[in-house]
């Protein structure tokens, strides 16, 4: 274990992040949607001096981010080479895998009567809802029902999710738990195969006061194959996952899981592991840019967020030691003043930082987010089981 490059690798996902461009957009709906730099746009520019530093701005257009040429990151555009533009999608790429086949989603229709029927019966409770909302939305819509009736609320998005909702002064936890996993197993069916099951708790009397709290669960599909995660926990290594990167693996190659309740949490909790002796890899999602703001279509919320970033993404630079590497990226768009709620498919960027980085540049467009995975693989001397080719002879150190 003694001839990597860098002792820790800090990959930290924000999530739905995107720089537009992507070539096969409109196959999804979404040519031109392009999510920082409308977001910047709206804001009539961004204003993050340390992506701008390590070379944000030389990976699009960006108001208020400028194209720097002595750039402190090593940086690029990823092209995904998967079909699909969901978190799983974006994250199994990541580490590898390459998802030919995306999951089902059922946002025009609800799910079927089928399903519908079985899961009430096996769980014991009706249900209400069952189409594509907001979950802020659906909660005023029937959350004075369910105090009512203990129904369950199920709605899904534009994802691949089967989302249930329960009042946890109505519905005990575990009760809403052991739903998600009935649920799970129903959802196997080839037919209505979904990417994740997801436990919405939430409290609150009355409409206008119900507020989601922080005891989301997600149960997700298991990867179809291994990943890198896998062949650095079988080598000894640590994988650290904050946030929902262990539900989105199924804490498949997770060593350790970290629960976070929104991004400056994850952001804490991560910076708080620059300063412990890991070795191996820290993953960090961040999910509020996504839930939070970009389903919501709230473009100034989420440049307001990617700034907050950008204010503690400067103590984290500051907490990792010489032999540290920090890899920021993406898993797919979600462009805010996009038409629908729905992801975006797009590019996204990668960049890639340490104190003791050697001559940093702009790579340009790569092929996959893979490189991600290949290049951690590379680092640590073990196999890559999947998709992807290595960049670490881009990020030789002084």
């Amino acid at each position: 274990m003694s001839n990597e490059l860098y002792k820790r690798i800090f990959v930290i996902v924000c999530d739905s992040m995107g720089i537009g461009n992507a070539e096969d957009a409109a196959k999804f709906g979404d040519e031109g949607a392009n999510t920082i730099k409308h977001i910047a746009e709206a804001k009539n520019g961004l204003d993050v001096e340390n992506l701008e530093g390590l070379g944000l701005g030389n990976l699009g257009d960006f108001e208020g981010i400028h194209p720097i040429k002595a750039q402190l990151g090593t940086t690029a555009a990823l092209r995904e080479v998967s079909n699909g533009k969901d978190t799983m999608t974006g994250h199994w790429e990541m580490m590898g895998l390459k998802v030919e086949k995306p999951f089902k989603t059922f946002t025009d229709t609800g799910f079927p009567e089928e399903f519908i029927h079985l899961f009430e019966e096996k769980t014991g409770r009706k249900c209400v809802g069952n189409y594509a909302e907001s979950g802020t939305v659906i909660l005023d819509k029937y959350g004075e029902h369910q105090i009512a009736t203990g129904d369950w609320i199920v709605y899904t998005s534009a994802d691949s999710v089967f989302q249930i909702a329960a009042n946890e002064d109505v519905i005990p936890l575990e009760e809403l738990y052991k739903a998600c996993e009935i649920a799970r197993e129903l959802l196997m069916r080839d037919e209505w195969k979904v990417g994740r099951v997801i436990a919405r708790p939430y409290v609150g009397t009355h409409k206008g006061a119900f507020k989601r709290t922080a005891n989301r669960h997600d149960y997700a599909l298991e990867p179809f194959g291994d990943t890198v995660l896998d062949t650095l926990k079988a080598g000894g290594f640590d994988v650290v996952g904050v946030g929902k990167i262990p539900d989105i693996f199924v804490n498949k190659g997770i060593t350790k899981g970290i629960h976070t309740v929104s991004n400056e949490d994850g952001m804490n909790k991560t910076i708080e592991l620059a300063k412990g002796s890991q070795h191996g890899l820290v993953f960090v999602n961040l999910v509020d840019f996504d839930a939070v703001y970009g389903h919501r279509r709230n473009a100034i919320g989420y440049g307001d967020a990617i700034e907050a970033f950008d204010r503690q993404l400067q103590d984290l630079m500051a907490a990792i030691n010489e032999d540290d590497l920090i890899m920021i990226t993406a898993d797919h768009g979600n462009d805010p003043t996009w038409k629908g709620t729905d992801h975006t498919r797009e590019h996204v960027p990668l960049i890639m930082y340490s104190k003791t980085l050697k001559r940093p540049k702009n790579l340009g467009l790569l092929e996959s987010y893979a490189v991600i995975g290949a290049t951690i693989a590379d680092n640590f001397n073990v196999k890559n089981p999947g998709i992807g080719y290595s960049l670490l002879k881009e990020l030789e150190r002084d």
